[in-house]
């Protein structure tokens, strides 16, 4: 370095009147000495090792005359102006929202409607019917859909070829034949109307009778068998029906006739004759739990302990049975008997008479009066019939189609 270079600075400095003024300072002169034999020396001082730190600078004090800090919002009020407002406005939060989630409506509403669609079209795909050709439905409609027939042996047992038991050895005889062919299944659905069926080399016509109902005054001394064998058959008493069908049914068999239930021979009254097997299975099963209602007559004197016994039941074929009431009623003129009318809804067999012997009576006479909802007409004699219409099957609990006569 050269010889000792002396440096002016000029400061200015601002005074609170705010006028500018301006010094002059002259730095003394700096030696620099070097530990060889230069001739320049230089007089280098440092600052000390460890300087004493200095003071933080003191903050300072906050102003709390004008509150909380306030970031003003800028927004429209009712009346249309502008204002400030220290809360944000409704929309602006929820943009910030849906910016959060990362979800918009529109967008939620959208995948809805989409997911919605797919399930629709998945629905439809899997309900749709299969397209195919006419021949091929042709083909599957003569070879193996169910036309809807009856089972071979309830058609037989239709015809009146014979009881259902009956047609169904014949079937496994090998003495029915459907179209030519040897058929051993009873279950085997044929239309009579369409197949040609022989039963013991005779055909069976095509068309079958429609279905009928009677309701009978069973007489004394008449069983309930439609057996060939039975003399006194309560079917024989629609020999003269029969008789006549063929003059207002040409070409259709007579209906085969069997009662629904069963009353013994000493037993009168209310019995239900058909040939619709589903309406007799309907009537008759303990399932339909329809009550019927008996006329006793019995010797000797009545008592209420009589009433009681009978009301508490027996046991028949390891059952015990308990009928739904009891009642004694009044003597009727001329009459040397006490009658009982008692109400049950088992259907056991001889279920009245062992109730009345249990409780040590003896029936004179017995009748039946009542099933379910239809009662015997009181001027129907004994052995006479007449057909039920729609309103008396109603009130038995069936239903039948109309059908032409």
């Amino acid at each position: 370095m050269g010889s000792a270079a002396t440096m002016a600075m000029t400061v200015l400095c601002f005074t609170k009147s705010n006028k500018l003024t301006s010094t002059f300072r002259t730095l003394p002169r700096l030696t620099c000495s070097s530990l060889s034999n230069s001739p320049f020396k230089f007089n280098i001082s440092f600052s000390p090792s460890n300087p004493k730190p200095k003071p933080d600078p003191k903050p300072e004090p906050e102003n709390d005359d004008d509150g909380p800090l306030m970031i003003p919002w800028i927004v429209r009020g009712e009346d249309g102006n502008f204002k400030l407002s220290s809360e944000p406005p409704p929309s602006f939060l929820k943009d910030m929202a849906i910016a959060k989630t990362g979800t918009k409506k529109s967008d939620k509403i959208q995948t809805t409607k989409i997911k919605k669609k797919t399930e629709k079209e998945t629905k439809v795909h899997a309900v749709a019917q299969p397209q195919y050709s006419k021949a091929a439905r042709r083909f599957y409609n003569e070879n193996f859909k169910d036309s809807g027939g009856e089972r071979l042996s309830k058609v037989l047992a239709a015809s009146g070829v014979a009881s259902r038991r009956s047609c169904e050895e014949l079937i496994f005889e090998g003495k029915v034949t459907v179209n030519g062919s040897v058929c051993n299944t009873p279950q085997t659905k044929v239309d009579p109307s369409k197949d040609i069926i022989y039963v013991n080399g005779s055909r069976l016509p095509k068309r079958q009778p429609h279905k009928v109902y009677f309701a009978l005054n069973k007489p004394k001394g008449y069983i309930c068998s439609s057996g060939e064998k039975e003399s006194k058959s309560v079917i024989s008493l629609f020999d003269d029906y029969l008789s006549r069908w063929d003059k207002k049914h040409a070409g259709v068999p007579p209906p085969r006739l069997f009662t629904v239930g069963r009353l013994d021979v000493a037993t009168t009254g209310l019995l239900i004759v058909t040939n619709d097997g589903d309406f007799a299975q309907k009537l008759s099963h303990p399932s339909s739990n329809f009550s019927k209602e008996y006329i006793a007559t019995v010797d000797g004197l009545v008592h209420k302990r009589h009433l009681m016994a009978i009301s508490e039941g027996t046991t028949i074929e390891g059952v015990h049975c308990v009928p739904d009431s009891v009642e004694l009623l009044p003597n009727m003129p001329n009459a040397q008997r006490a009658r009982l009318r008692i109400v049950v809804h088992d259907g056991r067999k001889h279920e009245v008479r062992e109730l009345v012997k249990s409780a040590g009576l003896e029936i004179y006479s017995l009748k039946r009066v009542r099933i379910g909802g239809f009662r015997l007409p009181p001027d129907l004699g004994l052995g006479k019939y007449i057909e039920l219409n729609p309103t008396n099957l109603k009130a038995l609990g069936g239903k039948v189609n109309k059908v032409d006569s």
